[in-house]
């Protein structure tokens, strides 16, 4: 039993939500406006300021469904309404980010610098301060298509576990691993 797709879907002030005869389901809102087509099965009904998601049977599918929807419907209310935000951090000596417009310069300590052309929906900001990491700060109203880019951007230099170097999220946590013991026996 699904208990995330029973859950109501709140609509904020200034949100506006759509459903036509095909369930795809549009949401707009100060930030944008996003569009996600729903399994025809599914029954969605706005009401009340409140989304709400019905499945039509237990069968294991819609069951699965259910809650993917519910989620996937409620990412677009967020995204539209405040958006999401993400910063990676440049861990190592040398690695620099710049952004003019939508393309990201990364200079990763490599023989040459990369040059990402990002999508129009993610507005990016490279900031760069004495005695810090170098932050990339990325902001869309579409999750998906932001951790596409965020995973993009991480898969160019990982963090590697011996030293913590390479791109990862502020705030995360790299396992450190203790490397060679010199004269251990």
């Amino acid at each position: 039993m699904s208990r995330i797709g029973k859950a109501p879907i709140e609509i904020p002030a200034g949100v506006t939500v759509n459903v036509d005869k095909n369930n795809v389901v549009t949401v707009k809102g100060p930030k944008g406006e996003l569009s996600q087509a729903v399994n025809p099965e599914f029954e969605i009904k706005v009401e009340d300021g409140h989304i709400v998601l019905t499945r039509p049977s237990d069968d294991r599918e819609h069951r699965s469904q259910h809650g993917l929807y519910r989620a996937l419907v409620h990412n677009m209310v967020v995204g539209v309404s405040t958006g999401y935000r993400k910063e990676m951090e440049l861990v190592g000596v040398g690695y620099r980010a710049s952004a003019t417009g939508q393309v990201l310069e990364l200079s990763l300590g490599f023989s040459h610098a990369i040059y990402i052309k990002l999508p129009a929906e993610v507005k990016v900001e490279a900031k760069s301060e004495r005695n810090k990491n170098p932050l990339i700060i990325l902001e869309s109203d579409d999750k998906q298509l932001l951790g596409q880019v965020c995973a993009k951007i991480r898969s160019l230099r990982k963090p590697e576990p011996y030293k913590g170097k390479g791109i990862k999220f502020v705030g995360e946590v790299i396992r450190r691993k203790s490397g060679k013991t010199a004269g251990a026996k």
